[in-house]
């Protein structure tokens, strides 16, 4: 415990103490959980998300990452599409981290780790893409009802859990170089939006975003009919490629500018 949180020394008087030294008034504010965890903490526990994931981040010298998302549901043993995209991500996962400077620090700086969503399915995939190759990657879990354990591939030291949704956002896109998204539902489809209306709005850098296998995102997500109704301009659709294997997804990458040891200005 640190010093300044010690307890101090008791004092004594005819009347004694026992009822102040009692009351949750008395208790560290550092130490009184019911106190952090009610809601004119929120903020502070905001800052505690953002700061914890952070400060061991740059531990590592994590300064740019890949992001990668898609369905928890996905599964080496399961249909045939779910078997290639489990092994596409699986693929990309150890591509990436073996071109993209994960393994290789610059000046103690790595580049373009993979960082998933921590859960199964492709975003265990992926980590286990960079655990096959032997390098580091994150996994930015997050607390649900129904919650799933972390993969058992992403590093566990870059292995965070979060309350806030918004906070694992942040987490996810302020370091990203790339975004890759394979088939996914509703989860995926928030990630994917949420980095598309960033980037579409100005408010991230011009990332690239790639959707693997045309044909699922295309019968799930009519981007035409957003265009011909007027909803977007034709140059959103510019925003996002597509690729259908391992090796087409980092050659779009590499052609959108990611590059080791870069970290996309913004």
């Amino acid at each position: 415990m640190p010093a300044d949180l010690e307890p101090q020394a008791p004092t004594t008087d005819l009347r004694g103490n026992r009822a102040q030294r009692a009351s949750p008034s008395y208790t560290l504010a550092a130490l009184d959980q019911p106190f952090l965890l009610g809601g004119s903490m929120r903020g502070v526990r905001f800052l505690l998300e953002f700061a914890k994931a952070d400060e061991a981040l740059r531990a590592w010298g994590v300064r740019s990452t890949i992001v990668v998302f898609g369905s928890a549901r996905i599964s080496d043993t399961g249909s045939p599409d779910q078997r290639r995209w489990y092994q596409e991500a699986r693929r990309f996962g150890r591509l990436a981290s073996e071109e993209g400077g994960a393994l290789r620090p610059d000046g103690g700086q790595r580049d373009n780790v993979i960082a998933t969503g921590g859960g199964p399915g492709a975003m265990e995939a992926a980590n286990r893409g960079a655990d096959d190759a032997g390098a580091p990657s994150i996994g930015f879990n997050i607390t649900l009802p129904k919650e799933q354990g972390p993969n058992a591939y992403s590093t566990p030291d870059l292995t965070f859990r979060f309350h806030y949704f918004a906070m694992r956002k942040m987490h996810l896109a302020m370091r990203a170089n790339a975004l890759v998204v394979f088939p996914g539902g509703f989860g995926t489809l928030d990630e994917l939006f949420e980095i598309l209306t960033l980037r579409q709005t100005g408010k991230s850098p011009p990332i690239p975003v790639v959707l693997v296998d045309r044909a699922y995102w295309n019968s799930v997500i009519n981007f035409e009919s957003l265009l011909a109704h007027g909803m977007i301009d034709a140059p959103n659709l510019d925003l996002f490629h597509f690729a259908e294997t391992a090796e087409e997804i980092w050659a779009r990458l590499l052609a959108e500018g990611v590059r080791p040891g870069r970290r996309v200005a913004g």
